[in-house]
């Protein structure tokens, strides 16, 4: 839901990066769209922005276009190695779970199974 204010959208520093002041979105995320050539009033219904809202990220954008897509960049390449630290630990983590023997009260699941698995292989 938008809350209609008397104040005037500003772009503004957070801990986040730059920040549409009065909300948690950041021009990093308008910049997801806006690389991607949606129109702004997808935009700024996707993010429930006002209209002020949504101009005030545009103009910004488009007036600090090399400092926003070089701090842009580096959120795309921060996020990236976010992901891949996470897809390793999860590959770490089942290839862990996997090694361990099942519970005593699963094994009779285990060995049904294990046994569709079997199954499966043959018919494939």
């Amino acid at each position: 839901m938008t809350t209609v204010s008397n104040h005037q959208p500003k772009i503004i520093r957070t801990e986040r990066g730059l920040t549409i002041s009065g909300t948690r979105i950041t021009l990093y995320d308008v910049m997801d769209y806006v690389t991607a050539q949606y129109p702004p009033k997808f935009i700024r219904s996707l993010f429930d922005l006002t209209e002020a809202e949504i101009s005030t990220a545009l103009s910004y954008i488009e007036a600090n276009r090399p400092e926003v897509e070089a701090e842009y960049q580096q959120v795309l390449k921060q996020a990236e190695e976010n992901r891949q630290y996470w897809e390793e630990r999860s590959h770490q983590h089942l290839a862990h779970v996997v090694k361990r023997p099942p519970r005593p009260d699963q094994e009779a699941l285990w060995a049904k199974l294990q046994a569709q698995k079997a199954r499966h292989d043959l018919d494939a």
